[in-house]
């Protein structure tokens, strides 16, 4: 729906987003917004070095997410969801940057209103220990 929005074309939002039907128009290729030129065509092999930041910060939201449960108990569905917030995060980078800021904005809120019932229920969030129990070598399962 956002890419056929006619009131979202060259509407400006904040900072660097002056269309929120286009893709984030920052990327690693030209140093987030720094230097001149845009990302290269979505069929190239540099378009996948062609992530924004919002991307990046959808990628950060949804790992963050994920630290709030603990990871399953089969080995191969904890690694899949281990690298699901990777995947997604360069699969839906090239969408929309208006669907982008809404799910950054609906991860962020979604974190925030998990971790605050999570206090008030009593349970002590855990998420760096859950980040670092991911690469502790002992043998033992979790």
């Amino acid at each position: 729906m956002i890419f056929v929005t006619i009131e979202l074309y060259h509407a400006p939002f904040f900072g660097w987003i002056h269309d929120l039907s286009a893709p984030d128009p920052t990327s690693l290729l030209n140093l987030f917004g720094l230097l001149p030129w845009d990302a290269p065509a979505p069929e190239s092999f540099l378009a996948i070095l062609s992530i924004g930041v919002l991307p990046i910060l959808m990628g950060i939201t949804m790992w963050l997410q994920q630290k709030l449960n603990p990871a399953p108990t089969d080995k191969t569905q904890a690694q899949i969801f281990a690298w699901m917030p990777w995947v997604f995060m360069f699969m839906l980078g090239r969408f929309a940057s208006g669907l982008v800021v809404y799910w950054v904005a609906n991860n962020t809120i979604t974190f925030i209103q998990q971790y605050t019932i999570m206090r008030s229920q009593g349970v002590k969030p855990d998420i760096l220990g859950n980040t670092f129990k991911r690469f502790k070598k002992d043998g033992t399962e979790s």
